[in-house]
């Protein structure tokens, strides 16, 4: 498994999945490799739940980004020729995630005549609207070769196979849908939640929860605008902006609209404080503007708060309109400000479409499901490979 982020260090959603489906893997039995880069909080090798992983030293970015990704290529596949030559002949395939994978797999691909599988999470194309720049361009001819070299393509969402098609051309008998997947059961916490909730709001006030990247894919200036009419309609409500990055011009924004007392930004937070924000929610907005999945508004529905989501991408297909959350225009700052008014002033319906929302969840998107869903993958990619003479001296 070759994944250039894996917790603690965590850049995006590409983390935790890759963790999470390993962990659900290894459940199954399946023997789990991953390599990764390191982080100064984790070891070079441990084992987590069965899954064996390795962090090598790829070091800092001199500020070329495209050229640090090929020296932690060339690391992750000297470490993999180790690994492959201590597993012999048993059989073994190569799971990449995203174009910062894809060196080192097509290298051991070729080296070691392995199938790859190959999970896009999104593309270059689809992050800024279209191919603009000549590192737009070799970004996505690197998600082109990915796709192309490898053996199967998942993906998250049938928005996102339509994408793989339009972006990379690739085959649509090629790509295999296997949603993002949610462990429930680990946002059943106990603690003070009176106390805790205090660090935020006042006790008058709604908690308006967002997670994600401070970048403008995410929408979280459309949130802020929205909470500027939500404030006008004087519904005493604190908007609880979650996540890294630089925050700046979102703060400048809510001081122009005269709302900073209303935002409130964490900045980066651990697992366990965004698992007692997310139980101390009153809703969850996710207002994207690009969103090849949406797996926060899983996790939000995990944890049985109300969702208000826009109606991009992926998230179309978590999030059912008036029956596990509300959706609303994307881009569109009155239809957001709408959404969480709708939310807010009926909690009754709120809570009804957060349980059938929970439901679903545990019905649709956990781990063990989508494991097994990525097991038959393998299962096929294996039968496939042993039954062809590509590699066959």
């Amino acid at each position: 498994m070759l994944s250039w982020e894996y917790p603690p260090r965590i850049i995006g959603g590409v983390s935790r999945h890759v963790y999470e489906i390993c962990d659900a893997l290894a459940a199954k039995d399946v023997q789990i490799d991953v390599i990764t880069c390191e982080h100064p909080e984790a070891p070079e090798k441990e084992e987590i739940n069965g899954v064996n992983v390795y962090r090598v030293k790829a070091g800092e970015s001199d500020g070329d980004f495209v050229k640090w990704v090929k020296h932690l290529n060339d690391l992750t596949e000297q470490k993999a020729d180790e690994l492959l030559a201590e597993h012999g002949k048993e059989p073994v395939l190569i799971h990449a995630h995203d174009w910062l994978a894809e060196y080192a797999a097509k290298s051991l691909k070729l080296k070691h005549k392995l199938p790859v599988v190959a999970t896009i999470h999104a593309t270059e194309y689809g992050r800024n609207y279209g191919i603009h720049t000549d590192l737009h361009r070799y970004i996505n001819q690197v998600e082109w070769e990915l796709a192309f070299e490898a053996w199967r393509v998942i993906c998250c969402s049938h928005f996102m196979k339509e994408e793989i098609i339009r972006a990379l051309g690739t085959s649509a008998d090629k790509i295999d849908v296997i949603p993002n997947g949610v462990d429930w059961k680990k946002f059943e916490i106990d603690f003070d939640r009176k106390s805790f909730r205090r660090t935020f709001a006042g006790d008058d006030e709604k908690i308006i929860f967002f997670v994600g990247r401070m970048v403008n894919e995410k929408g979280a200036g459309v949130l802020i605008e929205a909470m500027s009419k939500i404030s006008a309609a004087e519904l005493p409500a604190k908007l609880l902006i979650v996540g890294g990055g630089d925050r700046t011009d979102l703060r400048q924004q809510a001081e122009d609209l005269g709302i900073a007392d209303k935002v409130f930004f964490t900045g980066y937070i651990d697992d366990d404080t965004l698992l007692k924000i997310y139980n101390i929610a009153d809703i969850a907005v996710f207002p994207s503007l690009y969103e090849p999945f949406g797996i926060v508004a899983l996790e939000a529905m995990a944890a049985k708060v109300p969702v208000v989501t826009s109606d991009v991408g992926g998230l179309r297909e978590v999030v059912d309109h008036g029956v596990t959350g509300i959706t609303t225009w994307a881009g569109n700052p009155d239809s957001l400000a709408w959404g969480i008014t709708q939310s807010l002033t009926n909690p009754g319906a709120a809570k009804s479409m957060a349980g059938t929302a929970y439901m679903k969840v545990r019905n649709v998107f956990a781990w063990p499901r989508i494991a097994e869903r990525t097991l038959e993958v393998y299962r096929r990619v294996a039968d496939e490979h042993s039954r062809s003479t590509w590699g066959v001296d």
